[in-house]
Parts: C-alpha cells; structure tokens; sequence
C-alpha cells in the first residue's frame, strides 16, 4: 500500500483505492492546485473543520475486531498491537512503530532466554508423548523414569535457566533414569554441553542415569565431540521416547 506523509494522509490513499506509487504523483499534483487556487478558501475554514476531516479518514484505521482476533489467538501479539497502537496516537507513526518493534523484540528476547522444560507422559494406549497437564491427567507415567523435554535453542544465555528447570523437576521426582528428549532442540551450545556435562556427573553420584532421545543431526555431531557425549556414550542416546520406555521396563527388577 503506498504511505502518505503521515497517518492521515495514508489512511486517505487507502480509502481512494491507491495501490502504486502513481498517487503521490497525483497527490503531490493536487497540493499544487490547491495551493495556487483554492488556498484563500481553505484558509478560510475553521481549524476544527480541518481537524473532522482528519479523524473521519484516520478512524478507518481502527479496526476493534482485528484486535480481539489477536486477543484470541494468543494475549502476547495482543499487547504488541496495544503497545503500536498507544505508540502511534501518543508520539506519532514512525515513534509508535518503533515502540512496537522494541517491546516486540524485547519480548521474544524473553522468550528466547527463558525456554520452558516439559516432563512427559504417554498417552494410555498409544506412542504418544506430550507434555504433563491438568487436561490430561490419565497419561502414563513409569517409576523411576522422567522423562523431560526442553524446547528451542540451548546456548550461553538460557543455560542458567533450563540447568534449575531440570535440577528441580529431577529433585521432586527422585528418578533413576532421566531421560532428555532433545527432539524439540535444533541447537545446542558449548557452555550448555558444559554444563550439562557436570549436570550428568552429579547425577551420577546420586545414582541417577542421564539418557538422551530424539538428538538432530546437528546437536548428535555437537554431543559426540563434546565431554558430555562421551560421559553418555551411544548406548545412552535413543531414536525415540519408545526406545528408552522399552529399554528402561526391561532393565527394571522382576515382580
């Protein structure tokens, strides 16, 4: 859509139908006339006359149910749109935007340094494994195994973040085997290897098994060449939360 030099000039463009940059042109051609022609007339005009016109062109721009779409979907973008919007009537366009973009990506900064950790359950009767909630309080659990997935990219600036989410979801559950279903993680990072690393020898003096599921071809080349893969080993990395249920019933002591 072309833009005009501000919102209410755009919002002008938009109604007119424009759809190439041919309408600054002709706007540009119409402030001409305007000025050598009409100008003592206009100049006549209240401001508050000018100030309608203004708002009946700017209003259009307002659409409520685009807002409670957005509510809908996800509260988050929804603060976006009300941070743009504050933005744009309290400073103006390009400030508005740009309040928008900083709270936007400081957000997804958020996001992104602070991912969550899931433990797991498998739905009864199937090879599904989702993440543990109130909507499904019937998944299958199994003694002594907790199953745990982080979500995105493991590195420097999460590491602290997600080693006291599993320090705490493994000291509630006192498991023996942990198993970490990386299939949700497209990277991970030398210091969080590290710290994995020491992770895993702590557990292994509480006499707690760290298994690994589900590694891309990217994170299994970064595991294999780092201290913490070696301390796993391959007999400790699984294709799939399958493998490491059917592993984990058949080294479990007979009835």
């Amino acid at each position: 859509m072309p833009a005009g030099g501000g919102t209410s000039q755009t919002a002008v463009n938009r109604r007119a139908g424009a759809r190439t940059q041919l309408a600054e042109l002709v706007t540009a051609g119409a402030t001409l006339l305007t000025m050598l022609f009409l100008a003592p007339w206009i100049g006549r005009m209240p401001q508050a006359t000018l100030a309608a016109v203004v708002i009946v062109y700017s209003v259009g721009l307002i659409q409520l149910p685009e807002f409670r779409a957005i509510l809908t979907v996800r509260r988050t973008e929804f603060v976006w749109a009300v941070a743009a919007f504050a933005g744009v009537m309290l400073l103006g366009t390009l400030q508005g935007i740009l309040v928008a973009i900083v709270i936007s990506l400081v957000s997804l900064a958020q996001q992104v340094t602070d991912p969550p950790v899931y433990p797991l359950g498998r739905k009864r009767g199937t090879n599904v494994f989702r993440p543990m909630t109130e909507a499904h309080p019937d998944d299958e659990t199994f003694a002594g195994l907790l199953m745990l997935r982080p979500v995105g990219r493991l590195f420097f600036a999460n590491a602290q973040q997600v080693g006291e989410k599993l320090r705490v979801l493994i000291d509630q559950a006192e498991p023996r085997v942990v198993a970490l279903d990386l299939s949700a993680v497209f990277d991970v990072e030398y210091t969080m290897l590290k710290m994995l690393a020491e992770g895993e020898a702590r557990m292994k003096e509480r006499g707690i098994s760290v298994w690994l599921v589900g590694l891309a071809p990217e994170v299994l080349m970064a595991v294999r060449r780092s201290p913490f893969g070696q301390a796993v080993g391959d007999e400790r990395m699984f294709f799939n939360l399958d493998e490491v249920v059917a592993k984990h019933l058949a080294t479990q002591p007979a009835a």
